[in-house]
């Protein structure tokens, strides 16, 4: 569990501390429309690479030794429901690794319901051993803020405990990584209630990056984050808000507060989805990790806000 009180820094220490060394994700699709990620990212940042329902894992591999020549930390995601054999997974992990130095895992179950091979969770795909055997030195793993449509509670409660009794004996370093979320008490309850349950795996908790309503709608529906989505659409009963940019502005600065004041928090970073292009939620969060964006006061705290070009 991360200590990190620090409660002499300033609001803008506190959101720079949250930010730095973010995270982010791209599919080989939107990959292919990047010129160059120097264009948008620095050297040596973390990149997810989607492996999504109905793809080809060749692609997740072709983006991960791209984003390796380009200078950049690639994170395959490995879908357990989507792999169709043993031979195929040790393929794609082998491949990874000797053709991308992939060393950074992100294992999932994959929003697939019936499995199209062996493994049916990411647990499955963590037993067999390859991770360690392939020398994969960081895994996330999944984390529910929201429930989860395919495991209730009792379950999730159990995954955890698997996945923090994993942690202890796998040489990888272990954390949890969420979905995007859009308001901050939810998720430090959750934070909270993972505790109480004896969790200590670190968290990187998932944020939106610049998208409007409209599409922020989208991607929560298709994802199914059901009290997200009962958020966004408080926000679009304006309907001229619909096509607004929103930034996930609120949501950082009371997560800061959280993590600088509380010893306990468990939330260690950020990783930032860019559903509205890679471009801007790039842009943002370079320049906040940069200490460039401005803070106003509200009545219940503070805001950030961002000059885009």
């Amino acid at each position: 569990m991360t200590a990190t009180a620090t409660p002499m820094t300033t609001p803008i220490e506190r959101i720079q501390n949250l930010m730095r060394d973010f995270t982010i994700e791209v599919t080989p699709g939107q990959a292919k429309k990047v010129e160059a990620f120097s264009d948008h990212l620095r050297e040596g940042c973390n990149v997810a690479v989607t492996f999504l329902p109905g793809s080809d894992y060749n692609e997740t591999i072709e983006t991960a030794k791209r984003l390796r020549d380009e200078g950049f930390v690639p994170m395959p995601h490995f879908a357990a429901r989507s792999i169709t054999s043993q031979a195929e997974f040790e393929d794609f992990l082998g491949r990874c690794v000797n053709e991308a130095g992939v060393d950074s895992a992100v294992v999932l179950a994959g929003g697939v319901d019936k499995p199209l091979g062996p493994y049916d969770s990411s647990m499955a795909l963590l037993e067999t051993g390859l991770f360690d055997k392939m020398g994969i030195k960081q895994i996330g793993v999944a984390g529910h803020p929201e429930g989860s449509p395919d495991i209730n509670d009792e379950m999730l409660k159990q995954a955890l405990a698997w996945k923090n009794s994993f942690a202890e004996r796998t040489d990888a370093h272990v954390y949890i990584a969420t979905q995007f979320v859009f308001e901050a008490a939810p998720i430090i309850a959750w934070d909270k209630a993972l505790q109480a349950d004896g969790n200590k795996l670190p968290i990187h908790i998932g944020a939106p990056g610049l998208a409007t309503i409209k599409t922020l709608m989208a991607h929560a529906k298709a994802c199914g984050v059901g009290p997200s989505i009962r958020f966004l659409t408080r926000q679009a009963l304006n309907v001229a808000k619909l096509m607004t940019v929103s930034a996930p502005d609120k949501l950082i600065t009371e997560l800061a507060e959280y993590k600088a004041t509380d010893p306990n928090c468990g939330i260690d970073k950020v990783h930032m989805y860019p559903l509205g292009g890679l471009k801007r939620s790039a842009f943002w969060s370079n320049a906040v990790v940069d200490g460039q964006f401005k803070m106003k006061s509200k009545g219940d705290g503070f805001d950030l806000t961002v000059d885009l070009p």
